[in-house]
């Protein structure tokens, strides 16, 4: 199943054109400046935009074009919103039951939605005596309880302060890795999209500037993200051992081994690593005599200009994606083009947690 959207609203000071799809299963972000569209593109899936124009197809079946609106609550979809928006005079479990009614089939249990979400423990109470977490928690089982066919969350974490969204990231990566529905995740946090999407639709201006997979999303030239100055790259990879003698953790991932300080991870896990373009130099050959301690032999892909004194040079690791800036006379003395052989240094990495 894929997600065919085609878009058109026009309002008086805000105007939306998208065209675009998703894919069948994964986490999509939809990324972008505040007032670019992103909630109001939720909203046109939803159904809850009636006077936009164009299209929605999901998988063989039209829900929306010239002829057909399936009016919102007929749409198969989850709806998480940035506030839990829970019933006040019902408890923690008939919040969730309500959601049953709209059901019209069941693809996802009551005990699976609750086990899930970890939520069992508070079943009987009241949603006014839960933390901001706990809510989202509760709405998050609320809207699987309704069998979507696919998510919409938009949102979900802005309201939460940093415990609080620690403490629920786990769960919606959970849903990403247990349930096969897809995930449209709407957020204005890089590094929540760096943990979690695996696709990323960028939207300006009620435009779409760029999808595709985010390790690319991030690193391509072309786009504003990789000129931040906190441009970043993602390196998926694997625990591989623990270094006790010097409290490091070495990851593997298909362009080499990482280390970073020692984190309490068991071998095998999966995990990502966040590299900011600022943090990695470019060498012929890597020294004996350094400090720094994640040297990876790459391939340049692209170099771009990004000032008087800078540029970006997009770098392949293996199939791994990595960003360096560094100055142009760095570029220019190292002969820094695409196609050379050189050697990242990777003055610093962190685990997206």
């Amino acid at each position: 199943m894929s997600i065919e959207v085609k878009f058109q609203l026009q309002r008086r000071n805000f105007s939306l054109e998208v065209q675009t799809a998703f894919p069948e299963s994964g986490i999509t972000a939809l990324f972008g400046p505040s007032g670019g569209g992103k909630t109001t593109l939720l909203r046109c899936i939803a159904g809850l935009e009636p006077s936009v124009q164009g299209s929605l197809q999901v998988g063989d079946t039209v829900w929306q074009d010239e002829r057909i609106f399936v009016p919102p609550h007929k749409r198969p979809i989850g709806y998480v919103f940035q506030g839990a928006a829970l019933f006040p005079h019902l408890s923690v479990r008939g919040n969730i039951e309500f959601a049953l009614k709209r059901a019209s089939e069941r693809r996802i249990s009551f005990d699976e939605a609750i086990s899930l979400t970890g939520i069992s423990h508070l079943l009987e109470r009241r949603t006014t005596n839960l933390s901001g977490g706990e809510r989202q928690r509760v709405a998050l089982a609320r809207a699987l309880l309704t069998s979507p066919e696919f998510l919409l969350m938009d949102e979900p974490l802005a309201a939460l302060d940093r415990e609080s969204k620690a403490q629920l990231m786990p769960y919606i990566e959970q849903l990403h890795e247990t349930l096969s529905i897809p995930i449209l995740y709407v957020s204005h946090s890089i590094e929540e999209v760096a943990h979690l999407a695996d696709q990323m639709v960028l939207l300006s201006n009620g435009r779409v500037q760029g999808f595709g997979p985010i390790s690319e999303m991030l690193t391509s030239l072309s786009l504003p993200l990789a000129k931040s100055d906190n441009a970043v790259s993602i390196i998926e990879a694997t625990v591989a051992k623990h270094d006790e003698n010097y409290h490091l953790t070495c990851l593997r991932f298909d362009g080499g081994e990482i280390l970073l300080p020692r984190e309490d991870l068991s071998l095998g896990k999966s995990v990502r690593v966040a590299v900011h373009a600022r943090d990695v130099s470019l060498v012929w050959q890597p020294s004996e005599h350094t400090s720094i301690l994640n040297i990876i032999p790459v391939i340049v892909k692209e170099v771009s200009a990004l000032n008087k004194a800078q540029v970006l040079v997009r770098l392949m690791a293996a199939d791994t994606l990595l960003l360096a800036r560094i100055t142009q006379k760095s570029a220019a003395v190292l002969k820094v083009e695409p196609g050379a052989a050189l050697y990242a240094q990777v003055k610093s990495v962190s685990l997206i947690d």
